[in-house]
């Protein structure tokens, strides 16, 4: 359902209602196309403290004109920002953030990014950790601030810049319009660069559950412009639309129903030559409170969001049919960060797929090569939200640092991100998708 208040806030008359009426006025986000791959202005590369990384090199790579603080003045609006605190330790230090910004912020251009670059809190210096932590208030604070569509994020880096190249390349580009308000941890780890970054997907195999429609399809189209064979699976019921979007993409379709107690082995046995990235998307809410909540209500969201994502990756792991280097996403919710009322059954589900990213994260990279993350969408322009009443649409969308609803592109791009062959040192790691909602975190 098309966003009329959005469409009416471009217009002179609507600018001129919102601004008396003290009204949110969102922009229109500048999402990824092919005509339209970068952002549109130069890169603005600032220091605060002393640097302990070499980012020249990789934001030379992301394809923004590179300036710095010198040279800012003649270079135009900045389409982004990339601010490296990483040598933030002191208090001293810190207040170089606020002389860094406070010059520039107003200047970034409408639907810009802002990317502050932190470093791991030291458990050994309780002053480095204060003024590094500041930094996570500093940045969720400044999302919300900064409007015009533009978003805020921090990323630290354990390592070297080249391990969280992906990540920057993701953030700084128009796919990551509807992330903001973020913290983004980056292990230490040796990264392989794709041959191709327009397709880092060739010849590898990816598996999107609930494929048919919504996230799913758009997980599974972008997946496949990335180079990926996409094998599409989704329940039965819909195995001809479900073949319909398989054919379009050259992919495989796969009708399953994904709670069958089999479903992992049986996805196993398809995929002979192994997997390389599991997409576990499929979801289902049976929304009601607590008290009025039959057991097949929450027994069925439990097995559909949670229990079949247990037992499929378990399945599959024990079965090796994830390769070495191999990338599982799982889709969870704001819902299941900050609670929702009349779904505690749907917030328990997603909640439940943090607690498993978290938990496996570690134990999967470290026996299998494989990477275990989450996307958490907040409030996405589907079919479902399409039938949520209106007043109650309208505050899903205007409660976020963009006040607008996402796009399922948003989720899909943020979890392609997550596939990506050189993200191998994000792991472990829920990343929101939600316009920086008012929300939870």
């Amino acid at each position: 359902m098309a966003d009329r208040y959005l469409s009416f806030t471009a217009t002179p008359p609507g600018r001129f209602l919102t601004r008396r009426l003290g009204l949110p006025r969102p922009a229109a986000l500048k999402r990824w196309s092919p005509g339209h791959p970068t952002l549109d202005g130069p890169l603005l590369h600032l220091t605060a403290g002393r640097s302990r990384l070499d980012l020249a090199p990789v934001l030379a790579r992301t394809g923004l004109k590179i300036a710095d603080a010198a040279h800012a003045t003649g270079a135009g609006k900045p389409a982004a920002v990339v601010l490296d605190a990483t040598g933030v330790t002191g208090i001293d230090s810190l207040a170089e953030v606020h002389a860094a910004l406070h010059p520039v912020v107003r200047s970034v251009a409408t639907s810009g990014r802002i990317v502050v670059l932190g470093a791991p809190l030291d458990p050994h210096d309780h002053e480095q950790a204060a003024v590094q932590q500041g930094l996570e208030g500093f940045v969720r604070s400044l999302g919300k601030e900064v409007g015009r569509g533009r978003t805020v994020t921090l990323v630290r880096p354990a390592g070297d810049a080249t391990a969280a190249e992906s990540t920057l390349r993701f953030l700084l580009s128009p796919r990551s319009a509807y992330v903001s308000g973020q913290v983004i941890e980056v292990d230490a780890a040796e990264i392989t660069a794709p041959e191709d970054w327009a397709r880092p997907l060739t010849g590898r195999t990816a598996l999107v559950t609930g494929a048919a429609r919504g996230i799913g399809a758009a997980v599974a189209e972008t997946l496949a412009r990335d180079g990926a064979r996409v094998v599409c699976l989704d329940i039965p019921a819909v195995e001809s639309e479900l073949a319909a979007l398989a054919d379009r993409l050259n992919g495989v379709p796969l009708p399953l129903d994904i709670t069958a107690s089999d479903a992992g082995e049986r996805i196993a046995a398809e995929l002979p030559d192994g997997l390389d990235v599991l997409i576990h998307n499929a979801g289902i809410t049976r929304d009601r409170k607590l008290a009025n909540m039959p057991a097949n209500g929450w027994s069925s969201v439990l097995d559909v969001n949670l229990a079949s994502v247990l037992r499929t990756t378990d399945a599959l792991l024990s079965a090796k049919a994830l390769n070495s280097g191999g990338r599982i996403v799982a889709t969870a919710s704001i819902s299941g960060i900050a609670g929702n009322v009349g779904q505690t059954n749907y917030a328990a589900s997603k909640a439940g797929v943090i607690g498993l990213v978290r938990s496996l994260a570690p134990r999967a990279l470290g026996r299998h090569g494989v990477t275990v993350n989450a996307v958490a969408p907040g409030f996405i322009e589907t079919r479902m939200t399409a039938a949520v009443p209106l007043f109650v649409r309208e505050a899903g969308r205007r409660m976020n640092s963009l006040a607008q609803g996402g796009l399922p592109v948003d989720v899909a791009e943020t979890t392609a991100w997550l596939a990506h062959p050189a993200s191998g040192a994000v792991n472990g790691q829920v990343v929101r998708v939600c316009g920086q909602s008012l929300l939870g975190a």
